[in-house]
């Protein structure tokens, strides 16, 4: 039960900012509130499947690979049904999706557009290797210094921006787009991969075109890596796609490819804080990751591989395929809390006797994960009554992608003018709506995390 925060009439009006002084007597109560763990599904972080309807552990994203071909059918013409159909999928089970294109991938006919390869763009037809843990298959690689490519691929970036760029289904985009299954590398033909030329006029027109949907590549990059276009200063995130197989650094040169190598050598380790790290557990260790002992490499145990990548999302189908069961699966929830943000409400704190009467609400914010919450979805502050209705709504102006963890509590300040509530006790509550509008609803860390309502937190009981 939450403690009363004031036992005074206090009212409803239009917030004002923070910016009026305590009168002569100000009274104030402070109610602390206790933590309780997230859900492992709390939006935009976890682990995820591949697109489809999965009810064996809990999610928020999904997501898939895309061709190329699938919706470019001409210079400038797009038919964007297929990609729509995977969105509005994901999207009708309350879950954000994570988009990746391709243009080749091993097995599987080429993805790219076929008017280019009508016009003659050159592919190399050739068998590869670097499958495990599947067989070797055919794959095609196209000219990627071809001019009629890559004036393909930045219109598609381009087009793709103006359609999707702030679309609240939309999570996460990777780059994709070049190299075997998009993951930006043809092992071992590493001569046939883009040059850094093309490299660079894809993160440009990743960079143009997308200003809202945080946007991840696989290699992160410094301005002296032989083989990577600089990546280290641009507004994007990183996806390692050999998570807990090659993640950890280990010193070793012939693993100097390995995630957290890369960070160190682009100068990136500190690149969490502003734009997120997401990545695929190694399809090697799907089934027995979370086996006791686990099956991951030594010196890449997922909980090592968290720490130093803050990672907050991992594609991952060996925990959704119905195979990690009993004491493995109750780990694998763990770790999907462990990934990304978790936000925890310390204390509330209510003030009166402000200038003209106002009234001010004071939170200690905490992130107890490992990564901020990357974009400003609206916060929302509301009084209920005893039956539970809303009453009155504001949305202070606070900013969800500042909280880090490992920092000291921001403190979230918002003041109002007081009108007199109606007679009886009321409830102050929080909450962080999804975007999406049946999307999953941001849950704090806390015991008192939807007491009142659903998808509210609440703050303490207010009196008259």
């Amino acid at each position: 039960m939450n403690r009363v925060c004031l036992g005074v009439t206090i009212g409803l009006a239009v917030a004002t900012a923070v910016t009026t002084q305590a009168a002569d007597s100000p009274r104030s109560f402070t109610n602390l509130l206790t933590y309780a763990p997230a859900p492992p599904d709390n939006p935009l972080k976890g682990f995820v499947p591949y697109l489809r309807a999965d009810p064996t552990f809990p999610h928020s994203l999904e997501w898939d690979y895309t061709k190329l071909s699938d919706v470019m059918t001409g210079p400038t013409n797009f038919n964007w049904s297929p990609f729509e159909a995977k969105l509005n999928a994901a999207a009708s089970r309350g879950h954000q999706f994570v988009a990746r294109f391709y243009l080749e991938w091993p097995g599987k006919t080429t993805g790219v557009p076929q008017y280019l390869i009508a016009d003659g763009l050159r592919l190399r037809t050739w068998t590869n290797t670097n499958t495990q843990p599947f067989p070797p298959a055919i794959d095609h690689t196209p000219d990627y210094e071809d001019p009629r490519l890559r004036a393909a691929l930045t219109n598609f970036i381009r087009a793709f921006g103006e359609r999707y760029d702030g679309d609240p289904r939309l999570g996460f985009v990777g780059l994709g787009l070049l190299g075997t299954w998009g993951e930006w590398h043809n092992h071992p033909n590493t001569d046939w991969f883009a040059s850094k030329t093309v490299q660079r006029e894809v993160m440009d027109a990743y960079e143009a075109a997308f200003k809202q949907t945080k946007l991840v590549a696989r290699y992160p990059a410094g301005p002296n890596d032989p083989r990577y276009a600089d990546n280290s200063r641009r507004p994007i995130g990183y996806h390692d796609d050999s998570f807990a197989w090659a993640t950890v650094h280990t010193g070793r040169r012939n693993q100097d490819w390995y995630f957290e190598s890369r960070l160190r050598a682009a100068g990136a380790l500190d690149k969490w804080r502003t734009q997120p790290i997401g990545g695929e557990v190694r399809p090697e260790v799907w089934s027995c990751l979370f086996n006791e002992p686990s099956c991951a490499p030594a010196g890449q145990e997922f909980d090592r591989c968290v720490a130093v990548t803050r990672v907050s999302w991992l594609c991952n189908e060996g925990v959704f395929r119905g195979k990690v069961q009993g004491a493995a699966r109750d780990r694998a929830i763990a770790a999907a809390r462990r990934m990304g943000y978790e936000l925890h409400v310390a204390s509330a704190t209510l003030s009166t006797g402000l200038r003209d009467g106002g009234w001010s609400i004071t939170l200690v914010v905490t992130n107890t994960g490992v990564a901020p919450f990357y974009y400003d979805w609206p916060v929302e502050l509301a009084v209920a009554d005893r039956q539970s209705r809303i009453l009155k709504t504001w949305r202070p102006d606070w900013k969800l992608s500042t909280i880090l963890p490992g920092e000291p509590p921001t403190l979230w300040r918002y003041e109002v003018e007081a009108t007199s509530l109606p007679s009886g006790a009321h409830q102050l509550l929080l909450r962080v709506p999804n975007v999406l509008s049946n999307g999953l609803l941001l849950r704090f860390a806390n015991h008192e995390q939807d007491q009142t309502l659903p998808g509210w937190l609440t703050l303490c009981e207010l009196s008259p």
